[in-house]
């Protein structure tokens, strides 16, 4: 990651191309790490777990900062370890998020005399160093290995008088996908199923996707003959924590605890059972274990402090899940649409459509949008993600869900870029038309939707409209800012005129939840009605936070 003036620091500009980076990198390796997971359990789930871990953490620095480069970078990093940490998931993603924390935590404390490529290095040495304390005990052949490997050939080329943190992310990439390349030695598991380690290839796409966003480069992956998707359980014992015939359920819980008592939390978790994670610090704990005692496992949390978030799996239902995960029956077309509003998610759930909460300042994550689409059960789905925020979220969301479904299901996403498109997209919906003429009439019909909208400036800032001031009025015309003012009204009015300039045929003005009583919205209809008498209008009660209005013509 490049350094700013300052050596020893980087821009938030490259977290945030890292974090998309990264996170679509995951993505598309998803399944192939799925079908890559025989160790320690061969449950199909690895790439999904470090896919959503990931996801979460640049869920949280996305919402830290807005997108926006010029945002504070301590705060943003620190999000970032946080949403890693909340967002883990499974064995690998409980490894991963405290290998991401540690090294945010190394770049957040480095100095300004410190040379940038030194801090990564020594941001790589520290994730490996904190996993392998992190695991009760830990395996070689795992994605531990693959990490130590990087960290081991990122300090060679940080060394170099002259190195660069690309120089570093190279090494270290490369040094990832050598000993990826050799796990199979390591692990009899691995061997016997002809396939490298699943964490450890999750890892080198991470580090590949480091590489690409400092070189432009995008480097030829590592990879194995994998003869079926999902794996049979290999017969021959495993090495290390688990067996074939080890515990039967995974637990895994947030805790809010003092750290002084975490140590006896792992020794009692450690006696119960295996593959022991504890990640976290500072009074907040990501806990994972397996063991056959699910209370007992609960009840250690309880005595250390708070457990929440409570999720337990059951081995044998989870990997005859992801073995019969291909021949699941789906039937129909339904509508995900991402709300941003009690009154919107109303509208968007009578026209059909399986709401996600979202929304400008709250975008939802790729979980959770993979989830609306994959518990709809339906064999076509059309995705409404209603804010320009949110569609890389539902492109990666509809790319995963159709990875995982194995061709069972079709997604399609609309490029809708705001609600009140979103609206207008649902109102030509037919599920009796054919897949892709029901998609182009709705994409046309979004398109050809004027949107505006009215919000009020929170800050000081240079605008397409000329300079803002913190409690001016904004108007919004196709998502840029296009009026400043004092007057809501006023500006709304403006707004509305701008985007009945091309003519029109419906108007829809969309209260938020600063107007509750809808007498903005309403004295708004009644402008265009007096001016425009032939344009029908029509006025919802949105709920919607940070827009008094939202607006639209057709």
């Amino acid at each position: 990651m490049e350094a700013t003036p300052r050596s020893g620091a980087i821009t938030l500009g490259v977290v945030l191309r890292f974090v998309d980076i990264a996170t679509d990198a995951l993505a598309g390796a998803r399944e192939e790490i799925d079908a890559l997971n025989v160790y320690p359990v061969p449950d199909g789930d690895t790439g999904t777990n470090m896919f959503l871990t990931v996801s979460a953490a640049r869920d949280a620095v996305r919402e830290q900062t807005g997108g926006d480069p010029g945002a504070e970078l301590g705060p943003a990093l620190t999000a970032f370890a946080r949403g890693a940490l909340l967002g883990a998931r499974g064995n690998s993603g409980v490894i991963l998020s405290e290998m991401l924390g540690a090294i945010v935590r190394r770049i957040s404390a480095a100095r300004p005399d410190e040379r940038n490529a030194q801090v990564m290095a020594d941001a790589l040495r520290s994730a490996t160093e904190a996993s392998y304390a992190a695991v009760g005990t830990p395996v070689e052949g795992t994605m531990l290995t693959v990490t130590r490997a990087a960290s081991e050939a990122a300090a060679v080329a940080a060394a170099a008088p002259r190195a660069r943190a690309r120089d570093v992310f190279t090494a270290a990439a490369a040094g990832a996908r050598e000993a990826l390349a050799r796990t199979p030695e390591q692990l009899p598991a691995l061997a016997e199923a002809g396939v490298v380690d699943a964490g450890g290839r999750g890892v080198s796409v991470i580090l590949d996707a480091a590489e690409t966003v400092l070189t432009g480069r995008r480097p030829s992956p590592v990879t194995s003959p994998i003869g079926s998707r999902h794996i049979p359980i290999p017969q021959q014992a495993t090495e290390g924590d688990l067996s074939p015939d080890g515990p039967a359920y995974e637990v895994m819980y947030l805790l809010d605890a003092d750290d002084a008592a975490v140590p006896g939390l792992r020794s009692t978790l450690a006696g119960l059972g295996d593959s022991l994670v504890v990640v976290g610090g500072d009074g907040l704990w990501n806990v994972h274990v397996h063991v056959d005692d699910v209370g007992a496992a609960i009840e250690a949390g309880i005595v250390a402090g708070r457990p929440y978030r409570i999720r337990v799996t059951h081995f044998a239902e989870q990997v005859e899940e992801a073995r019969r995960r291909p021949a699941a029956t789906r039937v129909g077309r339904r509508v995900v649409a991402v709300a941003a509003g009690p009154g919107l998610r109303a509208l968007f759930e009578e026209a059909g459509a399986v709401v996600v909460d979202g929304g400008p300042g709250r975008r939802p994550s790729t979980g959770e949008v993979l989830a609306a689409i994959t518990e709809c059960a339906a064999a076509e789905v059309i995705v409404l993600p209603n804010d320009p925020d949110s569609m890389r979220v539902a492109e990666i969301a509809a790319r995963t869900a159709e990875a995982d479904a194995d061709g069972a299901v079709r997604v399609a996403v609309i490029p809708t870029e705001a609600q009140v498109t979103g609206l207008a997209a649902i109102a030509v919906h037919e599920p009796g038309r054919a897949f892709a003429q029901d998609v182009l009439e709705m994409t046309a019909t979004a398109r050809h939707a004027r949107q505006g909208a009215v919000t009020v400036a929170a800050r000081q800032a240079m605008t397409m409209a000329g300079p803002c001031e913190p409690g001016d009025v904004l108007g919004v015309v196709a998502g840029d800012f296009a009026v400043v003012g004092s007057d809501l009204y006023a500006v709304a009015v403006d707004v509305l005129d701008r985007l009945l300039g091309g003519g029109g045929e419906l108007v829809t003005i969309v209260a938020g939840g600063e107007d509750a009583e809808g007498s903005l919205a309403t004295r708004c209809a009644g402008w265009v009605e007096d001016r425009h008498p032939a344009v029908d209008v029509v006025v919802y009660d949105g709920g919607q936070e940070r827009y008094p209005l939202l607006m639209s013509v057709e």
